[in-house]
């Protein structure tokens, strides 16, 4: 099975796993009924989570609506630490992951707009090196695991500089290697499997390191590295399947 996974991730292009996700989503949760672990999203719990990724991690997916580890951690940030879910926000969501994307758009509080290069579930299809959007016109922006497939991350970065209204803020997660203290990029690597060999997947054009903060601080944002998931309580991030390490990057657009 973890092989057929693998096969998946690595074949079919993402707008046809975005559709067949939903087919799966269908019969997967039968074969994993129990208690053990829970999605903060869904709510739904299960004796373990499946498989996921082209190096597989072991119970991680959420066989209902499709969480990994950070989208957990994102919901929960967002619900305890943000106003996000009451207050009135402009929101951009670029790359909208699907856990996400039929909840936030049921929000009424939100003027909640979608944008990608391809995806079926965009409003706007885009470059984001150039985004088509007004000068401070979000609130907010989510461009969760984008920057890694980007040719000019630190010009994506000052785009949602622009398009952030003052006072705004944006999370951009992306992979990093905390034991890398640069990032790395090589432009001379092209092939798709030398790319998954070197930067752990075949569409990522660099691997983060731990000067990722200070990328998105030359790009103009003021910075809180957020160390939400380590403050949880062991049993907490185990139930919840969460990554002790990652930190969230909230940035923020300084008036």
């Amino acid at each position: 099975m973890k092989k057929f996974y693998g096969w998946l991730l690595r074949t079919i292009p993402r707008p046809w796993l975005i559709r067949l996700s939903y087919v799966f989503r269908l019969f997967a949760p039968l074969f994993l009924k129990g208690n053990k672990v829970e999605c903060t999203v869904c709510k739904k719990h299960y004796r373990k989570f499946l498989p996921y990724g082209t190096h597989q991690r072991d119970n991680v997916l959420c066989p209902n609506c499709l969480t990994l580890e950070r989208h957990r951690l994102f919901w929960l940030y967002l619900n305890e630490k943000t106003d996000f879910f009451t207050a009135k926000h402009e929101v951009l969501h670029i790359a909208p992951e699907q856990c996400f994307y039929k909840r936030f758009r049921s929000m009424s509080n939100l003027r909640y707009v979608t944008a990608d290069l391809e995806s079926p579930l965009a409003d706007v299809h885009m470059d984001m090196h150039h985004m088509p959007f007004k000068n401070e016109e979000f609130d907010i922006v989510f461009a969760n695991h984008v920057l890694e497939h980007v040719d000019d991350p630190h010009q994506c970065m000052t785009e949602v500089l622009r398009v952030l209204k003052p006072g705004g803020w944006a999370i951009m997660q992306v992979p990093i290697d905390y034991s890398r203290e640069t990032t790395y990029e090589d432009s001379s690597i092209t092939s798709p499997a030398d790319r998954e060999k070197h930067f752990w997947q075949k569409d990522h054009l660099r691997l983060f390191g731990r000067d990722y903060p200070q990328r998105l601080r030359k790009a103009g944002f003021s910075v809180d590295e957020n160390n939400f998931s380590a403050a949880l309580p062991d049993d907490v991030r185990e139930r919840f399947r969460l990554q002790k390490e990652e930190v969230l990057y909230i940035c923020k657009k300084i008036t």
